[in-house]
């Protein structure tokens, strides 16, 4: 059995806050795609993280945001 089969879920939940920062900060997903030029798809894709932005995506959402981009990676609990 492969490890990510095991741990799949576990860490794809953990990879990125984007949804959840979205949320705190008010922005909706239609407004981030269109900020950033991509389709809402790609963005809600991000979200869920069914997908990861590539670093020069994360640095700009996290300049849109307005927060370090530590905080779109892990929980600042």
């Amino acid at each position: 059995m492969e490890i990510n089969n095991i741990f799949g879920d576990y860490f794809m939940e953990r990879i990125n806050r984007i949804k959840e920062v979205l949320v705190i900060n008010g922005v909706s997903q239609k407004s981030l795609a269109e900020k950033l030029g991509k389709s809402t798809t790609a963005v809600a894709s991000f979200c869920n993280n069914k997908s990861q932005p590539h670093l020069k995506e994360l640095k700009r959402i996290a300049e849109i945001l307005d927060v370090d981009i530590r905080e779109l990676l892990v929980s600042t609990k």
